[in-house]
């Protein structure tokens, strides 16, 4: 019997990937012939977080992208020897310091590794962490001269709630296992201790963006803390100040990159690209679908296998 439920489970399988295989077409770049030097390109679209490589929904394809998901495209172009080098489009106002410190280390050893050259371009904006991760090892670096960068700086926000609860008759208290344990809970104020515990914390973690903005665009330490208090600049201004190189689009910074890696543009003018792809809306629900009849298949299966039928399986269960 369980021979049995296998062989029907993987025929279902089989079937059921052909059909997504006719639906979906032949979109995929990756062909069994020779495959010629290419660019490869990681978006970086919406908030940065630190997570694991998953993919995306249908809600969130926009919203964030994980330190998991840039890090995995980073290793998997290291380990394509077509790939020649690197782009990373940007478009994010920035998000997590440790995402784009983790971001940040993988491409250094790709560049460690490799010996092939990065290059970023921002789109809408490219700010905070997200300039963070463009600065580190790029070649050079893009900007549209309306785009939104810069904002070198780092802040925890909190929030004090103590009047409020008072005024609706909300009182709190903790058992606590040391004096900074509740650190930065709203129901109370924050003493001079905890500030300054937490404003060194800031202190390090900013010092170390700003450190590590100066290595990469081997600037003076000095002269990015000076133009480093948090502002935004825009894609001009960053120029005339030496956090971008050249004001362009996407496509300038896909050429430039192209020709960094001495690779063969096509009749375009650009190289070839390797890109991870997105999606489709439909593909998400036909996989929930797909998931939902495997799953009523194996269960059926099952009951009616080694429990009987599902009524008798519900007696046993109530």
């Amino acid at each position: 019997m369980l021979k049995k439920i296998f062989i029907s489970a993987v025929l279902l399988l089989a079937v059921l990937s052909f059909v997504v295989s006719l639906l979906k077409g032949n979109n995929n770049n990756e062909k069994t012939v020779t495959v010629p030097d290419r660019v490869a390109v990681i978006n970086i679209d919406g908030t940065i977080v630190c997570g694991a490589d998953s993919k995306d929904s249908l809600f969130n394809q926009a919203s964030v992208v994980t330190s998991g998901s840039i890090m995995r495209q980073i290793r998997e172009a290291a380990a394509d020897d077509s790939v020649k080098a690197l782009l990373l489009r940007i478009d994010s106002g920035g998000g997590s310091a440790t995402a784009a410190e983790e971001v940040g280390r993988e491409l250094a050893r790709f560049k460690e590794q490799t010996k092939k050259p990065i290059v970023a371009c921002m789109g809408n904006m490219g700010a905070s962490a997200a300039y963070w991760i463009a600065a580190c090892s790029s070649d050079k670096i893009y900007a549209n001269a309306t785009t939104l960068t810069g904002s070198i700086g780092v802040y925890m926000p909190y929030m004090n709630t103590e009047e409020l609860f008072k005024k609706i008759g909300i009182t709190s208290d903790k058992i606590k296992s040391g004096p900074y344990k509740d650190i930065m809970t709203p129901d109370r104020k924050m003493t001079a201790e905890e500030k300054e515990i937490l404003q060194n914390i800031v202190d390090e973690i900013y010092d170390q963006f700003v450190y590590t903005v100066a290595a990469g665009r081997r600037m003076e330490t000095s002269k990015v803390r000076a133009i480093a208090d948090g502002r935004i600049y825009t894609g001009r201004q960053a120029k005339n100040i030496g956090l971008v190189d050249e004001l362009g689009d996407y496509y300038d910074a896909l050429a430039a990159a192209g020709a960094l890696g001495k690779i063969n543009p096509g009749k375009d003018g650009l190289p070839p690209v390797k890109e991870r792809e997105k999606q489709q809306p439909w593909e998400y629900f036909l996989s929930a679908e797909i998931a939902k009849m495997i799953k009523g298949q194996l269960l059926e299966q099952f009951q009616s296998g080694f429990l009987g039928t599902a009524p008798a399986v519900q007696n046993m269960t109530r």
